[in-house]
C-alpha cells in the first residue's frame, strides 16, 4: 500500500529534520489514519516540495516524522488551466476532484450566462471553499506534490483575457470540427481550455473567445456533461506532454 500523504508548511519540510505534523493534518494522521511509529509517510507543502520519512512518535493530534531527503518537483510546462462553468449541485466538486487526479494546474470557476447555479455572497464563498477542499483532498489522494490552484469566480471578460494571454486557448464545443486529440501543444506557457455550462455557450461568449484567439474543439460524436468534459480534455492533453 502506498504511504499516506500529509501537508505541512513549507518552512518545516527540511532534509534531515524532525517534522511535526499538527493541526487538522496531525489530527487526521493520528486519529483517522491511525499512523503509528515506524510507519512511512510522505510530506508535502503542496507547492512542489516533497519528502518521505518515518514516524518517530504519534500523539493524540500530532505526529513527528524524521525526513531524510526533500526533493523539489519542477513547475509543470506547459500548465493546464481549465475554465469551468458552474455546474448544478455538487457536480462542481466532482469536476475539480477528477481534474485534479488527471493533472490540472489551475481551475477557474466561471459565471457563464447560461449557468443555472449562481455564486452570490456567502453562498459563493462556501461553494468556492468546497472546490478548494476538493482539490486539496484529491491532490493528496493522487499523491501530488503540487496542488492545483482554484481561483476566485471570474467573468466572461476575464476568461477572454485569459485566452488572449494563453500560449494555446481552446473551447470545447459540440459544433467544432477540429478534434482535440490532434492539437499541437506548446512547450511552455498556459494551455487554457474552456468548459461551458449545461445550457451551452452563448453566441456572444463564443464570439468573444474566438476573437481572443481560442479555437473550438470536440471529442467525437457524443456530448459530455460540463462536470466531465474538463477531465476528459485533460486526459487527452496530458498524454501529449506528461508522458513524452
Amino acid at each position: 500500500m502506498s504511504a499516506p500523504v500529509f501537508v505541512v508548511p513549507s518552512g518545516r519540510l527540511v532534509p534531515g529534520g524532525l517534522v511535526v505534523v499538527d493541526g487538522a493534518e496531525g489530527r487526521h494522521a493520528a486519529t483517522v489514519t491511525r499512523i503509528a511509529p515506524g510507519e512511512t509517510v510522505v510530506l508535502t507543502d503542496g507547492s512542489g516540495r516533497r519528502g518521505e520519512g518515518v514516524v518517530v512518535s504519534a500523539g493524540r493530534d500530532l505526529v513527528e516524522v524524521e525526513v531524510a531527503e526533500v526533493v523539489v518537483e519542477p513547475a509543470p510546462q506547459p500548465r493546464f488551466v481549465v475554465v469551468q462553468a458552474l455546474p448544478k449541485g455538487d457536480r462542481g466538486e466532482l469536476a475539480v476532484e477528477t481534474m485534479t487526479e488527471i493533472g490540472v494546474d489551475v481551475v477557474v470557476p466561471w459565471a457563464a450566462s447560461r449557468c443555472v447555479t449562481r455564486w452570490r455572497d456567502a453562498r459563493g464563498d462556501k461553494a468556492l471553499a468546497k472546490w478548494r477542499t476538493s482539490a486539496r483532498t484529491a491532490a493528496k489522494q493522487s499523491r501530488r506534490s503540487r496542488f492545483p490552484e482554484v481561483t476566485r469566480l471570474v467573468t466572461t471578460a476575464e476568461v477572454t483575457a485569459l485566452l488572449a494571454a494563453a500560449a494555446l486557448g481552446g473551447v470545447l464545443h459540440e459544433s467544432a470540427t477540429q478534434p482535440l486529440a490532434a492539437v499541437d501543444l506548446p512547450v511552455e506557457g498556459d494551455v487554457v481550455v474552456v468548459v461551458g455550462p449545461e445550457g451551452g455557450l452563448a453566441d456572444d461568449e463564443l464570439a468573444a473567445f474566438r476573437g481572443a484567439g481560442a479555437a473550438a474543439y470536440r471529442f467525437g460524436d457524443t456530448v459530455l456533461r460540463t462536470s466531465t468534459a474538463g477531465t476528459a480534455a485533460l486526459a487527452v492533453l496530458s498524454t501529449k506532454v506528461r508522458w513524452r
